[in-house]
């Protein structure tokens, strides 16, 4: 039987996001980085002073890896960018589905080998009109096609399996992985079927025990799984599509969770005064750190 915890958590960020996503943790500054996808948008928190800062972008992006000190990739509708830091500054990296000016990026994560999968989708979530990318060193390599709205990219902590799901379809699919190079080593399975559950599959973690932790959108729940597939744990938030969780804090022993109003009318968003701001569960974890990617 799964256990339901009530939120017991505090709100890291008020500012108000459509598409609250791709939340990620530097621990070299103690910084907290997101995206406000549909509004063009990359927020910066440095959680030590609180000292907010909302980045402006010239496109739609998704996903941040860190690189360097100086450095970081970012995924957009354009393809991938090394961000500086410093400065803003976007140097084109890598295409990614350059012939389909109607997709963008979505989720994403970066694997121990230091690649990298990303996922695309529709703009307007057409159906199967997405795929999960592979990228090592520039080269781009599908792995994953015809998939609707890529999300819970995720691995194992010792890099041998990699998890992902189509949200629409809210099967979260497992698969071995080769450790030295991110790339898929079998076909995937399906591990978790929640297709019958209210909401659907969003962002996911795997923490320090292979533990998954998936924001359950359209829900108001914070889901932890079991390494077999067992639903264990739901923590509730206070907003009804949580986009992403992410582990924070100098220990990763914190749990972030980005969330979204995208889609609300005036009535619901009264009714959920914190949806789209980046919330934290009040609970101890045993998280990892997103590893940085290899140029």
């Amino acid at each position: 039987m799964t256990d339901i915890h009530d939120f017991q958590g505090n709100i890291l960020c008020n500012t108000s996001s459509v598409l609250g996503e791709g939340p990620t943790y530097d621990p070299d500054t103690d910084t907290v980085w997101w995206f406000n996808i549909l509004g063009k948008e990359l927020h910066e928190l440095h959680l030590p002073t609180g000292k907010k800062q909302v980045h402006e972008l010239p496109m739609m992006a998704s996903v941040l890896a860190r690189v360097d000190a100086e450095r970081q990739m970012i995924a957009t509708e354009q393809g991938l960018f090394l961000r500086d830091i410093a400065t803003g500054e976007l140097s084109f990296y890598a295409a990614i589905e350059a012939d389909k000016p109607e997709n963008r990026s979505n989720d994403g994560r970066t694997h121990i080998s230091g690649s990298l999968w990303i996922g695309t989708m529709g703009k307007r979530a057409e159906m199967q009109a997405g795929a999960i990318y592979h990228v090592a060193g520039g080269k781009v390599t599908k792995i994953f096609d015809q998939i609707s709205i890529p999300n819970s990219i995720c691995f194992s902590p010792d890099g041998t399996i990699g998890y992902f799901t189509d949200t629409r379809v809210s099967q979260l699919m497992r698969v071995l992985v080769d450790p030295e190079t991110g790339l898929p080593a079998g076909e995937p399975i399906v591990m978790v079927d929640s297709m019958e559950d209210p909401g659907g599959l969003d962002g996911s973690i795997c923490d320090a025990d292979g533990y998954i932790w998936n924001a359950r959108w359209g829900s108001g729940f914070v889901d932890k799984y079991s390494p077999d597939g067992l639903r264990i744990e739901r923590y509730r938030v206070p907003a009804m599509q949580p986009s992403c969780p992410a582990f924070i804090g100098k220990n990763a022993d914190r749990l972030a969770v980005t969330t979204a109003w995208e889609g609300l009318d005036e009535e619901a968003r009264s009714m959920q005064p914190q949806a789209g701001a980046l919330l934290e569960l009040g609970l101890t974890v045993k998280g990892v750190f997103d590893p940085p990617y290899k140029l």
